[in-house]
Parts: C-alpha cells; sequence; structure tokens
C-alpha cells in the first residue's frame, strides 16, 4: 500500500527515506507485520501439505537426454533417490548462453548433498546441445548434473517449451521402482521462492525496486528485470 509521509536523506538526487519514529513505535510497527508474517508461513504450510496430498501422473516415455558423459535416462537422473527436481533451464539450441533469470536460480541452489539427505535429486534440463551447456555451466562455476533434451520431446511435454519458446519452469518427479511419475510442475513467478534474491529484497526498505510493486512515492524502481544480468557480466 502506499505508505505515509517520508523524509530525504539530505543528499541530492537520492530517494527518500521511510517515516522516521521512535524506537516504542517502531516496536509496535513491527509487531503489526509480524502477525501477518505468521499468517502466511502458516498458509504456505497449508499449501505445502495440499501439494503433498497432490496425485501424480505416470510419465509412459522413456526420455533419454544427452549428457557430457553419454546418455541419461530420465529414470538414471533420480541417481538412485526417490525423488527428483528438475530445472527447466531457459537455453534454445541456437543461443549463445543460457538466461540470466534461469541462471539466478541456479546461482542459489548450493550444494546438493542437502537435497541428497532427504532422498531427492536434482538436475538442470535445457534443449541446447550439451556442447553449449558444460561450457557455459564451468563459467558460472556450477557444481549441478545438466542435460540437454534437444533431441526429445519432454520439454515440450511437461510446457516447458511452448511453440518453440522457452518457458521458465520447475517440475517434480517420484521414482517408484522402475515407473516414474510426473507430481507438480510450477512456471515464471511461480520459481520466485527458490531464487533467494527476491526474498531477500522484499525484506528491504525499497524492495526488489521494479514498477510493479505497490511502494511509497518516489521509491527507486525500473521495469522488471531489466537489472538482472548473469553473475560475471554486473561490471559491465
Amino acid at each position: 500500500m502506499a505508505g505515509g509521509p517520508t523524509v530525504t536523506d539530505g543528499v541530492d538526487g537520492a530517494p527518500p527515506v521511510p517515516r522516521v519514529v521512535g524506537p516504542e513505535e517502531w516496536a509496535e510497527a513491527r509487531r503489526t507485520l509480524l502477525l501477518q508474517e505468521k499468517a502466511l508461513t502458516r498458509m504456505k504450510d497449508s499449501v505445502a501439505a495440499m501439494r503433498r496430498r497432490m496425485p501424480v501422473t505416470e510419465v509412459t516415455i522413456d526420455y533419454t537426454f544427452a549428457g557430457v558423459d553419454g546418455p541419461v535416462t530420465l529414470h538414471e537422473l533420480f541417481d538412485g533417490r526417490p525423488q527428483l527436481i528438475v530445472q527447466h533451464f531457459m537455453f534454445a539450441p541456437d543461443w549463445e548462453e543460457g538466461c540470466d533469470g534461469c541462471s539466478m536460480m541456479t546461482d542459489h541452489i548450493g550444494p546438493l548433498s542437502h537435497l541428497h539427505a532427504r532422498r531427492t535429486s536434482f538436475a538442470l534440463v535445457s534443449r541446447a546441445p550439451v556442447e553449449k551447456l558444460e561450457p557455459f555451466r564451468r563459467r558460472m562455476g556450477w557444481d549441478v548434473p545438466w542435460v540437454s533434451s534437444g533431441e526429445s520431446t519432454f520439454n515440450e511435454d511437461v510446457g516447458a517449451t511452448v511453440d518453440g519458446e522457452e518457458r521458465q519452469a520447475l517440475s517434480v518427479f517420484l521414482r517408484h521402482g522402475e515407473r516414474v511419475f510426473h507430481s507438480w510442475s510450477t512456471f515464471a513467478r511461480g520459481e520466485e521462492p527458490f531464487m533467494l534474491v527476491f526474498d531477500l529484497l522484499d525484506l528491504t526498505p525499497y524492495g526488489r525496486q521494479e514498477t510493479w510493486e505497490d511502494s511509497p512515492r518516489g521509491w527507486p524502481q525500473d521495469s522488471p528485470y531489466t537489472w538482472m544480468r548473469l553473475h560475471d557480466r554486473y561490471e559491465e
């Protein structure tokens, strides 16, 4: 919601700052907001409980991907674990490098050992050939499995490529013996919870600083996503 009175910080050209109050008024405002934050946490728990009760649909196609060491089946991507999270990384066959936003998400994945501890594997899947994927993975410094689905209909079948256009997406699969099931997918802003930078920026007074946000007048804002870069491109 639009905020109340603001004051400048006294530096020419600098954005305004929120209303300045004493410690007691600040503590009361924080307590009020905390009630909403706790409600949001409980809502998240409720939605997660519903997700765990969703039905699954069986994957009946024996997909094979191209990996850096040769062919890899969907079953093999599980690496012996019952659960698999796939990031549908936007990297079309004719692109020379991967998507900025997808790269930002992969930057935040961290060591896969934490997922492995909960019997869950993680992999990136893109349509670009592995000859492009592997150099880009090394450039970005990622230690995650990455395979190419360019010789299969996997991307199209899960909605990660529509009419030849790439879509940011995340899918979850479940393995039971030799059978594989598709349990969940999300697209576009549904991936935001896995891109920590957004949650961190949401904690700050200026937020994400994008034009769609409901912020007080005068807050710094740019068009959505235009500020994103590959992490080795910000200096440019």
